[in-house]
C-alpha cells in the first residue's frame, strides 16, 4: 500500500478544520489519515480519506500520553510497512510538527511536509511559512498546495463530512429548531451554565423551539440548561459525533461556544451564533465558509492567552453578551441558503 499520509494529531474540531487540505491532497493519490483518539469520530466523518490510523501522541492534546518508546516503535512499524510515498504533517499554529516528522523520517517516508517556525534540520522537505491572519481552514489548505496538492474546480473549500447522516428523526422536534450548545472541551471557551440557561429561556420567549446537545461528559449540564425551559428537548450524551451532526445540520442556527460542534455545524453548512472567548483569535477560529455573527468582546485581557480556564473573574468576555443580542444573531441568521453535504 502507498499513497499520502495527512497527520492531524488534535480534536475532533480540528480534524474537521483540516478537511479542504486533505480533499486537495487526493490530487497526489489514495489519502489515509493519522489522527488521536480524541479526533476519530471526526476523521470517520470526512470525505477523501482512504482509512484512518490512530496515535496517542505524548507530544499533542489537553492531557498528553506518557511517553511509552513500544507505542512509538509499533507506530513507526506501522508507518514503514504502509511504505507512504510522502507525508503531510497538519497542526495550529502554536504547535510542533517536528516530533512527527522525526517519527515518519524513521519509518522510512521519503518526502515529509509541514509548516515549522522552528529549524527543521532533515526532518522536512517542504518547510511551509504560515503567511499571518490566515484561518485555521486557509492555511493548512496553504500547506496541502505546497506540498503539491490542489482541490478539484468542483471543490468550492468549504468544510464537509461524509453522506448520508443518520436519521435523528426520532431524536429532534418534528418543526424548525434551534441548538444550543453549552460545553466545551476548553472551559474558557464555553459560556456559564447560568448564561446557557439564560439563552435558552429567551429562546423560547422569542418562540423558537430549541435543542441542547452535549457528550457524554456533558449530561448534567445539558440536563441543567435544558431543564431551565421545559420547552427545551435534551439530546446530551445521545448522540454519536455523525448523529450530532444530523442534528446540526436540521436546525436553522447554532448558538455554540468556540469548540468542535461549531465546526461540525459549519461541515454541515448550518448558520453559527459563535460565543466566542478571545484566548484564540477569532481569525483563525470562528466557524468557517456559513454566515455566522461572532459575539463576545475580543479586546478583553485573556485575549490571545490560550487560557484554558478563564483568568478574569465572571468571564467577562462573555457574560457581556446579552441575551438579546444572542435572539437577535438567531434571527438574523435563520434561513440562509446551506450548502450541501458532500457525500
Amino acid at each position: 500500500m502507498s499513497g499520502v499520509l495527512a497527520v492531524r494529531l488534535d480534536s475532533d474540531g480540528d480534524v474537521l478544520l483540516t478537511g479542504p487540505a486533505i480533499r486537495a491532497l487526493g490530487r497526489l493519490g489514495d489519502v489515509d489519515l493519522l489522527v488521536s483518539p480524541a479526533g476519530l469520530q471526526a476523521a470517520e466523518l470526512l470525505p477523501g480519506v482512504r482509512s484512518v490510523r490512530t496515535f496517542d501522541a505524548p507530544w499533542s492534546g489537553l492531557s498528553p500520553a506518557p511517553v511509552d518508546p513500544a507505542l512509538v516503535h509499533e507506530l513507526v512499524d506501522r508507518l514503514r510497512a504502509a511504505a507512504y510515498d510522502r507525508a503531510v504533517v497538519f497542526t495550529s499554529f502554536h504547535q510542533s510538527p517536528l516530533p512527527t516528522a522525526l517519527v515518519l523520517r524513521l519509518a522510512g517516508v521519503p518526502f515529509v511536509a509541514a509548516t515549522s517556525e522552528d529549524y527543521p534540520g532533515s526532518l522536512l522537505d517542504v518547510r511551509h511559512a504560515r503567511p499571518d491572519g490566515l484561518h485555521e481552514v486557509d492555511a493548512a489548505l496553504r500547506l496541502a498546495e505546497a506540498a503539491g496538492g490542489a482541490l478539484r474546480m468542483d471543490d468550492d473549500g468549504h468544510l464537509a463530512v461524509r453522506g448520508p447522516l443518520p436519521d435523528v428523526r426520532d431524536l429532534v422536534p418534528s418543526g424548525p429548531y434551534v441548538v444550543v450548545h453549552p460545553s466545551a472541551s476548553v472551559p474558557a471557551r464555553a459560556p456559564s451554565p447560568a448564561q446557557a440557561i439564560e439563552i435558552v429561556g429567551s429562546l423560547v420567549d422569542a418562540g423558537r423551539v430549541v435543542v441542547v446537545t452535549g457528550g457524554p461528559k456533558d449530561t448534567r449540564l445539558s440536563a441543567d440548561v435544558a431543564h431551565g425551559s421545559p420547552a427545551a428537548v435534551d439530546l446530551g450524551g445521545r448522540t454519536s459525533l455523525a448523529e450530532l451532526a444530523s442534528v446540526l445540520a436540521g436546525a436553522d442556527a447554532v448558538v455554540v461556544g468556540n469548540t468542535g460542534p461549531a465546526h461540525l455545524a459549519a461541515a454541515v453548512g448550518t448558520p453559527v451564533v459563535s460565543l466566542f472567548s478571545p484566548v484564540v483569535p477569532a481569525e483563525r477560529w470562528a466557524p468557517f465558509g456559513v454566515p455566522h455573527v461572532v459575539l463576545g468582546d475580543q479586546s478583553a485581557a485573556c485575549a490571545d492567552s490560550r487560557a484554558r480556564l478563564c483568568p478574569l473573574v465572571g468571564h467577562p468576555c462573555l457574560t457581556s453578551v446579552s441575551t438579546d443580542e444572542v435572539v437577535s444573531a438567531v434571527d438574523l441568521l435563520a434561513g440562509h441558503v446551506r450548502h450541501e453535504v458532500v457525500a
